[in-house]
C-alpha cells in the first residue's frame, strides 16, 4: 500500500524518506521568493521573516505532483491512501480529489482513498503514522482506512497563540474571532471543530494556559495513559517542554512526541504556537 501526505503535517523529512511516506510539499512564499515547505524552507527562516516585519503567504500542494503521483500509483496497479490538510484550513484535499477524478478518466481502476484529516501539525501527523504502522505491520486496507477515519473523527487539538490577528490575516479564522493576545499576557486558547479552528477563551499567562490545557486533557481525553501524545511549538521548545512536564506527571502516557510547527502551519500562527493533540477514544 502506498501512502501520501502533505507537509501540513509537520513530520520531520526523513520521517517521509525512512517510511516511504509520498510527501505533497505546500508552498511557502516571502517576498519573490517562492519554497517548498519541507523540501526547500525550514520553519525558522518563516518565523524570522515574520519577527522582522515580514508576513509569509501560503499556497497549497501542487497538482501537477499530485497528477504525476497518482498516475504512477495506477500504472503499478498498486492501492493508495492519502490523508490531506484538513479542507477547512486548505484547498489542498479538494484539489487532491479533483486530480484523482482526473486520472480515473484515463485509469478507472485507481485505487486511491482521500482521507480529510480535519487536523493540522502533528496532530495531522499522528494520523499518518497511525497509517505507517499498520501499514508496517500488515493491516489490510479497508482495515487502514477504517482506522485512520476513526482516528481523525476522535482526534483533540488544543492550541494557544500570541496574537490571533495573525491568523485572521491569513484566512484561517473569522476576522470577527480574532481578539489580540499579546497585551497584558492575554493568551487565547483555542480547538479544532469540525476541521476549523475555533477560539474557545482568554487566559493569563503560560501557566494558566497548560493548567487548562491539562483540565481539558482530562475532560475530553479517554485513557491517556496508552496514547502517544503530540507537542508542536512555533520556536518555543522552552513553553513546550513545561507542557510535557505537566501531562507525564498527570497522565504519564506512553509518549509524548514534540516536534516545531512547520513553514506553512507557522507562516500563519506565527512564533511563540503551542499547540497539543490527544485522542478522546481510542478504538
Amino acid at each position: 500500500m502506498r501512502l501520501f501526505a502533505d507537509s501540513a503535517s509537520d513530520l520531520p523529512k526523513d520521517f517521509f524518506e525512512q517510511e516511504q511516506v509520498v510527501l505533497f510539499p505546500l508552498r511557502v512564499h516571502i517576498g519573490e521568493a517562492e519554497y517548498e515547505d519541507i523540501r526547500t524552507i525550514d520553519s525558522m527562516k518563516v518565523y524570522d521573516a515574520i519577527r522582522s516585519g515580514v508576513h509569509p503567504k501560503t499556497s497549497q500542494a501542487s497538482p501537477e505532483e499530485m497528477l504525476k503521483a497518482f498516475e504512477q500509483l495506477a500504472k503499478d496497479g498498486e492501492t493508495g491512501c492519502y490523508i490531506a490538510f484538513s479542507s477547512e484550513l486548505s484547498g489542498t484535499y479538494s484539489t487532491a480529489v479533483m486530480v484523482a477524478g482526473q486520472v480515473r478518466e484515463e485509469y478507472p481502476d485507481l485505487n486511491l482513498t482521500i482521507i480529510d484529516s480535519k487536523a493540522a501539525s502533528l496532530g495531522y501527523g499522528l494520523l499518518v503514522k497511525e497509517a505507517v504502522n499498520l501499514r508496517n505491520a500488515g493491516a489490510s486496507y479497508d482495515e487502514i482506512i477504517q482506522k485512520v477515519r476513526f482516528k481523525a473523527n476522535h482526534l483533540e487539538s488544543l492550541f494557544t497563540v500570541e496574537d490571533l490577528d495573525y491568523m485572521a490575516q491569513g484566512g484561517r479564522i473569522s476576522k470577527g474571532s480574532a481578539f489580540v493576545g499579546g497585551l497584558l499576557n492575554i493568551k487565547p486558547l483555542l480547538h479544532v471543530e469540525d476541521g476549523k479552528l475555533v477560539p474557545i477563551e482568554k487566559l493569563r499567562g503560560r501557566k494558566k494556559v497548560i493548567k487548562r490545557m491539562i483540565e481539558l486533557m482530562n475532560e475530553r481525553g479517554s485513557n491517556l495513559d496508552q496514547q502517544i501524545i503530540a507537542i508542536s511549538h512555533a520556536d518555543d521548545l522552552e513553553f513546550a517542554k513545561a507542557l510535557k512536564e505537566e501531562i507525564e506527571s498527570a497522565y504519564n502516557p506512553k509518549d509524548i512526541e514534540i516536534h516545531m510547527i512547520g513553514s506553512v502551519i507557522g507562516a500563519h500562527t506565527g512564533p511563540g504556537t503551542l499547540a497539543l493533540f490527544f485522542f478522546n477514544q481510542t478504538d
